[in-house]
């Protein structure tokens, strides 16, 4: 798949899995919904609670993976992706990535960055 096919792939899909890696190095794995922001392959916004055990991984280890999956009739498709997520939490981010008609605070939620290498 070229780029822009890979990039059109992610933007189609609805959810996306992310992975940490907890305290005694083994890699735990979500189910997200799409990521709020991305900025070609390299960058990637997805928000969470400031509170979660998935920041705190980030914190501890950046080492992280994103994947993007459709299974389709007859063919499954999937692009996995890895780098180093950054926990963000500066105002100016919070403001780029959150709509106004989110529905609870942004107080509470933090900006996730996966930079892709």
């Amino acid at each position: 798949m070229d780029l822009k096919k890979i990039e059109k792939f992610i933007d189609k899909q609805k959810v996306s899995f992310i992975s940490s890696i907890d305290n005694e190095n083994y890699p735990n794995m979500k189910a997200m919904l799409k990521p709020r922001k991305r900025n070609g392959l390299k960058e990637f916004y997805f928000s969470t609670n400031t509170s979660s055990m998935r920041v705190k991984q980030y914190q501890n280890n950046s080492n992280a993976s994103i994947y993007f999956y459709h299974k389709g009739l007859i063919k499954h498709v999937g692009v996995m992706l890895k780098g180093k997520m950054e926990v963000l939490t500066d105002q100016e981010t919070k403001n780029m990535i959150w709509k106004k008609e989110i529905p609870y605070s942004i107080k509470k939620a933090k900006r996730i960055q996966i930079i892709v290498f």
